[in-house]
């Protein structure tokens, strides 16, 4: 349910909330937040509550310390895992200078605007996401270890698969808070787990995406267990990916799928260092079913781009190549611009690329270009080029390239 200022002042007072939680996150997409008695919701509303960012990545310093959150009531929703008496409850917020001012890195603040954007241009982007977590054991004093929770594999059932209910835990909390899980298995790795989500619209998307991982992270300690959402965590196992499912209205005849799709083909160089910002996030691409080639096909999940079989309001691309260290905000404001990029110039679709790239032939993936194959190329890629320069403000290019 989506809230009006007056209605969550109302709902805080009549369903015994003691907690307000208001969060954000830095610009590599930790989630932050602060909370603040009931009485101080309607200042957070008309003026925004002061917090101190000197200690924040890419928040600024000493001498520019002062930020106010300013929370939205479209996002209100309660913890099911804090006490039903005296509850706590969650709002997302936007990020300002005293003065009013927009704060650059404020990531949320630019996808809502990328949304928007497209809006203008008469199209609205969808997303589904799809993150990868593995559950470990954790040690005598309650430390994570890289000890899985079970040896099962992909798609096994109980008593192999021990994360079924924890997943089932995950996916009731989900429900409790409004969002909408779709379906969850057992993944490859061992203790590898996948809840994947409906889809949405950008912004929602990418507010669910944080959510989804505090509540991931929350009910594995609840069961003593460790969840991990790092690209890589077992060497010689699967990487954890974050794929994302992007669909575009209006889109009658997919005409618009295919630009969209072409211009992220396009620019998914320069935009690699946004969608895999740690130095673990290319010891996964390349490796089983992460891709490592600029290509797309149906069906094939070598690809860096897959269309799934699927028909009218479910016809989407899948993004197969960011990981959960990425920043949601960004990752969904780059290809919103990137899509956008395609519609606006027209860009048709090359060829699809019907082989397993995993097992093909030298001379066919020579002719293919490469992701970039670690972190100091993915910045040397983005460093200059000018679609990033226009889709990102200045102050977040310099953070991710420093």
């Amino acid at each position: 349910m989506k809230y009006a200022k007056e209605e969550v002042i109302q709902y805080v007072a009549e369903e015994d909330v003691k907690f307000i939680r208001l969060a954000f996150c830095d610009v590599y997409g930790k989630q932050k937040n602060i909370s603040i008695m009931p009485d101080e919701l309607p200042r957070a509303f008309d003026y925004g509550i002061a917090f101190d960012a000197s200690a924040i990545a890419g928040f600024g310093d000493e001498a520019h310390s002062d930020l106010l959150l300013h929370p939205d009531p479209g996002t209100l929703t309660w913890l099911p895992w804090r006490p039903e008496h005296g509850k706590v409850v969650r709002m997302f917020c936007s990020v300002t200078y005293p003065d009013g001012r927009p704060f650059e890195c404020d990531t949320r603040s630019l996808l809502r605007q990328a949304e928007a954007d497209a809006a203008k241009a008469g199209f609205s982007f969808f997303f589904g996401a799809e993150q990868e977590f593995y559950l470990f054991e954790l040690d005598e004093k309650n430390n994570p270890t890289t000890v899985p929770y079970d040896t099962a594999g992909y798609m096994d059932i109980a008593p192999e698969d021990r994360g079924e209910n924890v997943r089932r835990e995950i996916c009731l909390t989900l429900e409790q808070m409004g969002i909408r899980p779709e379906s969850s298995h057992h993944e490859e790795g061992p203790g590898q787990n996948e809840i994947d989500f409906r889809y949405t619209g950008a912004l929602a998307a990418a507010d669910n995406v944080m959510t989804f991982q505090t509540v991931v992270r929350t009910v594995a300690r609840r069961n003593g267990l460790c969840a991990d959402f790092s690209p890589k965590p077992l060497e010689s196992r699967p990487g954890n990916g974050f794929h994302i499912n992007i669909s575009v209205k209006p889109d009658a005849s997919s005409k618009i799928l295919d630009q969209v799709i072409a211009g992220i083909l396009e620019k998914t160089v320069p935009m690699t260092l946004f969608l895999n910002p740690t130095p673990a996030s290319y010891f996964r691409l390349g490796k089983m079913k992460a891709p490592k080639f600029v290509s797309w096909s149906a069906e094939n999940r070598s690809q860096l781009i897959r269309v799934p079989a699927a028909s009218g309001e479910y016809k989407r691309a899948e993004l197969r190549s960011p990981d959960p260290s990425a920043n949601p905000y960004i990752a969904f404001a780059l290809i919103i611009r990137a899509g956008l990029y395609g519609i606006r110039n027209g860009l048709k679709l090359p060829s699809p690329v019907d082989i397993n790239l995993f097992r093909a032939d030298p001379e066919v993936l020579s002719k293919l270009a490469e992701l970039p194959g670690d972190l100091i190329s993915a910045r040397a890629a983005a460093a200059s080029d000018p679609f990033i320069v226009e889709s990102l403000p200045a102050e977040i290019r310099e953070i991710y390239l420093a």
